[in-house]
């Protein structure tokens, strides 16, 4: 089966494709089911938490990309098997004399928790933790609510309209709130020697690439040792499945100062300089 179109709506919507309307799929929309979890869906209306949402990812064509992309707006879309396996499998490949083992919400005292450490074993001395990598996953927000898609999905098993009114907060998002956290937490890990790796989608990347924001402190081949790690997935159409995938699709590294760069946002090459800033201020006080 080919990959569904879609335009401005939700994509998959309680963990499966808005293609899919019976079976396995409106059982789980019935029960309000989220299949990544194996358990109910975890994000609730405001006005009514016993209505959960159910939307994992959302049609959005941003400026910077040519086409619409399935955009990941909930982080327990991340949680499956082989998105835990395929970071596992990188960071530490499988070996006959260790094992690995994933903790969930680790706190780190004054940074907060972890969503995940995966931790790595000797066989030989399996209660001693030999090495570890700490792993965030940070989905994208929106800006409005997808809600009356939902709605109208649920009386017409379709969406009546093309194009709902919500968008993607790609700056408070990716640019502040993911770089807060990773500039937060990556000063306490790299202070022990070790790294943490920030997973996101593909287009929050691109977002970084294409804004105002200075991106040189980023490293492609990343290093191994880089304290503080951007591993990217994207969703891929699985036609057999008749579903999306999150795959693999690159890993970039950055040190602190790489972070902080990011945050100050343009290179200094690019700031407004000082007269074109006492011309806006002419302009405004002459608009006045």
């Amino acid at each position: 089966m080919a990959e569904p179109d879609f335009a401005k709506h939700p994509v998959e919507y309680f963990g499966h494709p808005y293609t899919r309307t019976g079976g396995v799929a409106q059982r789980d929309r019935e029960r309000q089911h989220c299949p990544f979890l194996g358990a109910e869906c975890k994000k609730p209306r405001k006005s009514e938490p016993q209505v959960k949402v159910g939307v994992c990812t959302v049609g959005y064509k941003p400026q910077f990309l040519e086409d619409f992309k399935p955009v990941v707006i909930c982080p327990h879309r991340f949680d499956t098997d082989a998105v835990f396996s395929n970071i596992a499998n990188h960071y530490f490949p499988p070996d006959a004399t260790s094992f690995t083992r994933w903790a969930p919400e680790v706190s780190i005292g004054l940074g907060g928790s972890i969503d995940y450490v995966l931790a790595k074993f000797n066989r030989a001395n399996p209660t001693v933790i030999e090495d570890f990598v700490c792993v965030e996953f940070q989905a994208a927000g929106t800006t409005g609510t997808p809600w009356q898609a939902v709605l109208d999905f649920r009386e017409n098993q379709r969406f009546t309209g093309q194009s709902y009114r919500y968008g993607i907060n790609w700056a408070n998002e990716f640019a502040k709130t993911m770089m807060q956290q990773v500039y937060k937490k990556g000063m306490i890990v790299a202070s022990w020697n070790k790294r943490i790796v920030f997973v996101l989608q593909d287009v929050g990347m691109e977002y970084l690439k294409a804004g105002s924001y200075d991106i040189t402190g980023l490293k492609v081949p990343v290093n191994a040792e880089d304290p503080i790690q951007f591993y990217t997935l994207r969703m891929q159409w699985d036609s057999r499945g008749r579903r999306w995938n999150l795959v693999p699709d690159g890993i970039v590294g950055s040190d602190l100062e790489g972070v902080r760069k990011i945050l100050s946002g343009s290179e200094a090459g690019e700031y407004l300089t000082l007269d074109g800033f006492f011309a806006n201020i002419r302009n405004r006080l002459d608009a006045a």
